[in-house]
C-alpha cells in the first residue's frame, strides 16, 4: 500500500498506557501480518514516560515498587486473545539492554541502587519506558511510521468524510481514522473548598499550595524554618518530604543500631502533617517470599460468572472483599506459622462465615496474638476514634511507623505478603466487573475507584521501608512533626489552623500544602480538548469520571460511543490499570484491557484497509 493510504491512528498522550498499547498493537498486527499504518502520538513530553515518569526530575524521587516488580510486557500469566510477546522487567532491562543507556545519562550501579529488589529513581523507569517505546514502534508492520509531536492537542472534530481532525497548540492539524485519548493525569480547576483556601491565602498574604504533581510544585516559597501545614500523607507527602529535605541538602546518617540520624542543612521548612488517618501509607515489605502468581477469588464471583443483573457494590461487593482478604490472610498464617493457633484453618473459616455468636472467642482461643489477627477496620483506620492528652498523638504516630517498619521487615507476619497478593487477585476482578458491566456506575467511581482504590493505596503502595525510616530521623529532628488524623484546615488571620480531634494541640501556619494528586473531576479538568468535547456533548462524565463503553469508546452526552474515538486513563472510570505498573506473573488488568483495546484498533484498521483498496481494485479492472 502506499503510504499516503495507510490508515491513521493519532494518541493524545504518550505516557505508560500509550507505550503499553503501542506494544500490544505491534504485537498484534504482527501476528495478523497487517499492513502499514501511520501513528502520531501526541505529547509535551517525552514518549514513553510522559508527564509523570519524565527523565528530568530529581533523582531522590523513587518508584514505591521494586524494579522487579514492574513491567510492561505479556508472560504466560495474561489471559488475553493476541500473542504473548515478553520482554524485560524493570529490573532486567537495568541489568541488560538499559544498562548502557543508563550509564550515558550518569545513572552509576556504584552509586545506585539498581537491584531487582531495590526502588530506583523514577527517572530509571523513564528510561526504561522510552525504550520500550522505541522497540514497540519499531515492531510495528514494514512500512509504518511513528510521528512524535512534543505539543498538546487542543481540539478535535470529525469531518465530512469521517475522518478526525486534530488540532494542536502549535498550529499543526492531523488527520486521523481513530484517535486514542489518554491524557494520564489531568490538571483540574480547583474544588470551591480549595478555591476558598486559595481566595483566603491572597487576602491575608499567606500562601496555599493546591493538589498538584510534587515535582511539578514550586516549592522555592517554603522557607528555611518556617512552619507549614500538609494535609495528605500518602506518596506525595513522602516526594515533598524529600525534596525539602534531602533536596536542600539535608542528609541521614547510619547509627550503629542502623536507625537514622538527619543532619539539617538549615534551609528546611518545618512540616506539621496530618490527612484523614493521620499516619503515613503502610511501608513495602522488606522481605522477599516465593512468588504465588494470580490466582481466582475464592468469594468474589470469578470472571465470566457474573450475575447478569449485576451487583450492588455495599451490599453485595464489599462483605465478599474483606473475606477474600481475611481468607488469605489466616490460610497463610495456619499454612506457614502453625506454631502460633490452634486448629485448623477449616474450622476457624466456617465459624467466621457463619457468623456464629462465638466466632469471636473461637478467634481468640484459635489465634491467641492480636498481632496475627485480621481486622480490616483496625488495620484502613488504625487511630480511628481514639484521644491523646498533650503531645500523645505524635507518639502514638510515631509508635505505629516503627511497629509498621518492624512487621513489614520480618517474614514471621508473611500473613501480610498474602493479603498484598490477594489485593492484586481482588483488584483485577473488581476491574473485569467494571469493564462487563456488573457495577454501576455510581459503584465503580465511588467505591471501586474510590473507597477500595483508598484502601488498596494504603496497604499496597505505600512508600520504600527506607523513606518511613527518614520519616522517622526528620520527627526525631523537628523538622516534620505529626497532626493526626480527621485533620481540619481552618482559615485565620495568621494563615491556616489545623486540628485533629485525637489531639488538643492545634497548629497555625501562613502556609498550607495540600500533598496529593487533584481529585477526578471530569467537568472541571482544565485540557481544552477534554473540555470543548464535553461542551459540546461529545464526552459524558458521571460521578467525576469520563465515560467509555466495555471496547474503551468515548461515551456521548446522549450515551452512545464514538465508533473510532477511544478513551483511557485514571480519570476514565473502568479503566484498568491506575494502580500502577503491571506486575509480572499476576495477569495485570492494563495488559488484558491493553490487548483488547489494541485489537479493536488493528480490527477497524484493517476494515478501512480493505474500504480504500475497493475503489483502487475497481480502478484498475477497469482500466485493463
Amino acid at each position: 500500500m502506499p503510504d499516503a493510504a495507510a490508515p491513521v491512528v493519532v494518541f493524545v498522550g504518550g505516557g505508560p498506557r500509550v507505550t503499553s498499547l503501542l506494544e500490544r498493537l505491534s504485537a498484534n498486527a504482527s501476528a495478523a501480518g497487517s499492513g502499514p499504518m501511520k501513528v502520531h502520538v501526541v505529547d509535551p513530553h517525552p514518549p514513553g514516560a510522559g508527564r509523570i515518569w519524565r527523565q528530568r526530575q530529581s533523582r531522590l524521587l523513587w518508584m514505591n515498587s521494586v524494579a522487579g516488580d514492574v513491567t510492561l510486557f505479556t508472560d504466560e500469566s495474561v489471559t488475553i486473545e493476541g500473542p504473548h510477546r515478553p520482554g524485560p522487567t524493570l529490573a532486567e532491562w537495568i541489568a541488560g539492554a538499559g544498562r548502557t543507556l543508563l550509564a550515558a545519562h550518569g545513572i552509576d550501579p556504584s552509586t545506585t541502587a539498581l537491584g531487582g529488589n531495590d526502588f530506583v529513581p523514577r527517572e530509571v523507569a523513564g528510561h526504561y519506558l522510552a525504550w520500550a517505546f522505541d522497540r514497540a514502534a519499531a515492531a510495528l508492520p514494514p512500512g509504518s511510521r511513528v510521528y512524535r509531536h512534543t505539543d498538546s492537542a487542543v481540539a478535535v472534530t470529525d469531518d465530512v468524510e469521517g475522518r478526525q481532525r486534530i488540532r494542536l497548540a502549535g498550529g499543526a492539524c492531523l488527520a486521523a481514522d481513530l484517535v486514542v485519548l489518554a491524557q494520564g493525569y489531568l490538571d483540574r480547576t480547583p474544588e470551591p473548598a480549595e478555591q476558598v483556601l486559595a481566595d483566603h491565602a491572597v487576602r491575608v498574604g499567606a500562601r496555599n499550595v493546591p493538589p498538584g504533581y510534587t515535582a511539578d510544585l514550586d516549592l522555592s516559597g517554603l522557607g528555611a524554618g518556617q512552619p507549614v501545614l500538609v494535609r495528605g500523607f500518602g506518596l506525595a507527602f513522602i516526594d515533598l518530604m524529600v525534596l525539602l529535605t534531602q533536596g536542600r541538602g539535608g542528609r541521614f546518617d547510619t547509627r550503629s543500631d542502623g536507625t537514622l540520624a538527619y543532619r539539617r542543612s538549615g534551609a528546611e521548612p518545618r512540616l506539621i502533617v496530618g490527612s484523614r488517618r493521620g499516619v503515613p501509607y503502610h511501608a513495602k515489605l522488606g522481605y522477599q517470599l516465593p512468588a504465588t502468581g494470580p490466582s481466582l477469588p475464592e468469594y468474589l464471583p470469578s470472571p465470566g460468572s457474573f450475575a447478569p443483573d449485576g451487583y450492588d457494590y455495599r451490599r453485595d461487593i464489599a462483605p465478599l472483599v474483606a473475606a477474600e482478604l481475611r481468607a488469605a490472610h489466616y490460610r497463610r498464617l495456619f499454612d506457614a506459622h502453625p506454631e502460633r493457633c490452634s486448629g485448623r484453618w477449616s474450622e476457624l473459616r466456617a465459624a467466621l462465615e457463619a457468623g456464629a455468636a462465638g466466632s469471636a472467642d473461637q478467634l481468640r482461643r484459635q489465634v491467641p496474638d492480636p498481632r496475627d489477627r485480621f481486622d480490616l477496620d483496625r488495620l484502613n483506620r488504625p487511630l480511628a476514634g481514639r484521644r491523646w492528652a498533650g503531645a500523645g498523638v505524635e507518639q502514638a504516630v510515631r509508635q505505629h511507623i516503627r511497629a509498621d517498619l518492624a512487621r513489614r521487615a520480618d517474614p514471621r507476619f508473611s500473613p501480610d505478603r498474602a493479603v498484598f497478593d490477594r489485593l492484586l487477585t481482588v483488584h483485577g476482578t473488581l476491574a473485569a466487573m467494571a469493564a462487563a458491566g456488573a457495577l454501576t456506575a455510581d459503584d465503580r467511581v465511588r467505591h471501586v475507584e474510590g473507597e477500595f482504590h483508598s484502601l488498596f493505596s494504603f496497604l499496597a503502595s505505600g512508600p520504600p521501608p527506607r523513606r518511613l525510616s527518614e520519616l522517622l530521623a526528620l520527627n526525631e529532628a523537628g523538622v516534620v512533626r505529626f497532626a493526626g488524623p480527621d485533620l481540619q484546615i481552618t482559615p485565620v488571620d495568621a494563615g491556616f489552623r489545623a486540628d485533629s480531634p485525637a489531639s488538643p494541640t492545634s497548629w497555625t501556619a501562613a502556609t498550607l500544602v495540600d500533598a496529593r494528586l487533584p481529585r477526578t473531576e471530569a467537568s472541571a479538568v482544565t485540557d481544552p480538548l477534554l473540555r470543548g468535547l464535553l461542551a459540546d456533548g461529545e464526552l459524558a462524565h458521571g460521578n467525576g469520571k469520563l465515560l467509555a463503553d466495555v471496547r474503551a469508546r468515548a461515551v456521548r452526552a446522549d450515551g452512545t460511543a464514538h465508533p473510532r474515538r477511544y478513551l483511557l486513563g485514571p480519570s476514565v472510570a473502568g479503566s484498568a490499570g491506575s494502580a500502577g505498573f503491571a506486575r509480572p506473573g499476576f495477569n495485570a488488568p492494563s495488559l488484558r484491557q491493553n490487548d483488547a483495546v489494541a485489537r479493536d484498533l488493528l480490527s477497524q484498521l484493517r476494515e478501512i484497509t480493505d474500504r480504500r483498496a475497493r475503489p483502487r481494485a475497481v480502478a484498475l479492472a477497469g482500466s485493463r
